[in-house]
């Protein structure tokens, strides 16, 4: 049989070959094919784990090839793949029907297998490749079976032979366990609250959250400190659709590339939601680091990065955002090659008016100046501002004029209640926030008091054609609330609404800068 392993390197990675040459000479084992030093410190770790196993170590000069040699091998998992390859040629593995296996695992010095980064991404790259079995450690089996039935779990070197002669008794590989309905979302971490029905008033920005939950659309919020921007955005995950399979799928192939998938629950059912802090860098927020590790743009595929006091965040960090929301994917380019990650995302912002915090307060004074309110603002700037669908402005109110409002569940019925019109009805499996500009007019036109006051506001707004569009996309996500197939012209209304904050007057008002 052939064996093979991973070589980690963006969303797909590398299926790298593992061949070994015993011959006679002096005692020894190299390692070639551009392994990094975790990688060329895996033939002293195969050596003791092996031994420690009641295995016999050849004793004889040996060479270990992985191919391709011009990928560079890099993680600890080829620890496994290179000792089964040293058994294999000398006669200490079993035969069997298989003619290609692929493992992954890193060897403690007792023989232990230990868990390892990825193991859902090797396995499904391995899968389309082509190969027929893969064993994995024991720690990783839930998330490797999850996309390929015929994998085995071992958690010692000594288990690998039975391993192999199970391999074709695990089950048919078109087989793949289902994923249960998913339990009620949580909300981000830190937050005091448990429900928007904990969190009094703000009725706007709810109905904001909800339109973003329901669409996919992006959201801008405006306000002082202590209006609570931090509060509902952190409850947003209680809102939020859950995973589809195909979602779960690749939102846990990525969290297993950066070692945070649910090694023994299999896939993840919710949303993701990442809440960076700002001094977060580049690197740390886009990716770059090392080739195989996604950044915070990755991590929140399928779901939503919420950036809190956003313009405090570096100015280059935030327009590295422009190409995740445009493409829906994130590129790095390196000196030691090009890789990406997708990043089909949904941003949250959440700032102040000024550096300060009290621009625009009727009880305090801002001591900031027109440059340095300027200079603030100037970091998210017009392209990226120009993204954001749905711009709401929140006024701090005492509590007693607070009143309550809907609770999570009833928005979260909503918005899944919304999503099901938009698959079984509008057959359209699209977020509304990625609808081009056919698809919107071609589901349902605008009926005709809709399209003159679209046409209106567009030229009194001075809308670009990318405003323009998030318009309708807006429209529509309100439309599929209130179950409209055709956008009419509270719908349009409403949706223009959210986008005035910015258009037709700036984000900060220069002459409260000064008092």
């Amino acid at each position: 049989m052939t064996i093979y392993s991973y070589a980690p390197g963006g969303y797909h990675g590398h299926i790298v070959a593992v061949e070994v040459d015993c011959r006679t000479g002096i005692p020894g084992m190299d390692i070639v094919g551009l392994p990094a030093s975790e990688v060329r410190e895996a033939r002293e770790r195969a050596r003791v784990a092996i031994r420690n196993s009641g295995f016999e170590f050849p004793v004889k000069r040996i060479l270990v090839s992985l191919s391709p040699a011009d990928v560079p091998k890099i993680g600890n998992g080829f620890d496994l793949a290179i000792a089964a390859a040293i058994l294999e040629g000398s006669g200490q593995l079993p035969v069997i029907a298989a003619t290609s296996v692929l493992m992954i695992g890193e060897l403690h010095l007792d023989g232990a297998v230990g868990p390892v980064r990825g193991a859902l991404a090797a396995v499904a790259e391995g899968r389309d490749a082509g190969i027929r079995g893969f064993v994995v450690p024991g720690s990783n089996l839930a998330e490797a079976r999850s996309v390929e039935m015929r994998t085995t779990g071992i958690r010692r070197l000594q288990e690998l032979p039975r391993a192999v002669e199970m391999l074709e008794r695990v089950g048919d590989s078109r087989r793949a366990p289902k994923v249960g309905p998913p339990e009620p979302a949580e909300p981000a971490p830190g937050t005091m609250l448990r429900d928007y029905r904990e969190l009094r008033g703000q009725g706007d920005l709810k109905r904001v959250l909800e339109i973003a939950a329901a669409g996919g659309h992006h959201a801008l919020v405006v306000g002082p400190p202590g209006g609570g921007k931090s509060a509902a955005m952190g409850l947003y995950p209680t809102i939020a659709p859950p995973l589809s399979r195909e979602e779960s799928i690749e939102v846990t192939r990525i969290h297993s590339l950066a070692g945070e998938a649910p090694r023994r629950h299999g896939l993840l059912v919710h949303r993701p939601f990442r809440m960076p802090h700002h001094n977060a860098s580049t690197e740390g927020l886009l990716g770059g680091r090392m080739p195989h590790v996604p950044g915070e743009v990755a991590l929140a595929h399928c779901g939503t990065l919420f950036l809190d006091e956003a313009l405090e965040f570096r100015r280059p960090v935030l327009q590295g955002l422009r190409e995740p929301l445009e493409h829906h994917r994130v590129r790095v380019v390196r000196a030691r090659g090009n890789y990406w990650f997708p990043a089909a995302i949904q941003l949250l912002l959440a700032t102040n008016q000024c550096p300060c915090g009290l621009l625009g307060r009727s009880d305090r004074e801002c001591l900031c100046s027109l440059a340095e309110v300027d200079r603030y603002w100037r970091k998210l700037g017009g392209p990226l501002l120009d993204r954001i669908d749905l711009r709401v402005h929140l006024a701090p109110l005492p509590l007693e004029a607070l009143p309550e409002t809907d609770s999570s569940a009833a928005i979260a019925c909503r918005v899944r209640e919304a999503g099901e019109f938009r698959t079984r009805v509008r057959k359209q499996a699209k977020q509304n926030r990625d609808l081009t500009a056919t698809e919107v007019g071609a589901e349902q036109s605008l009926s005709g008091s809709a399209r003159e006051i679209f046409a209106e506001a567009s030229s009194k707004l001075r809308l670009s054609t990318r405003a323009s569009l998030s318009v309708l996309r807006v429209a529509r996500t309100v439309a599929d609330l209130h179950g409209g197939l055709q956008i009419r012209e509270e719908h349009v209304l409403e949706a223009i609404s959210y986008r005035r904050y910015g258009e037709e007057r700036p984000l900060w008002a220069p002459g409260d800068a000064i008092r």
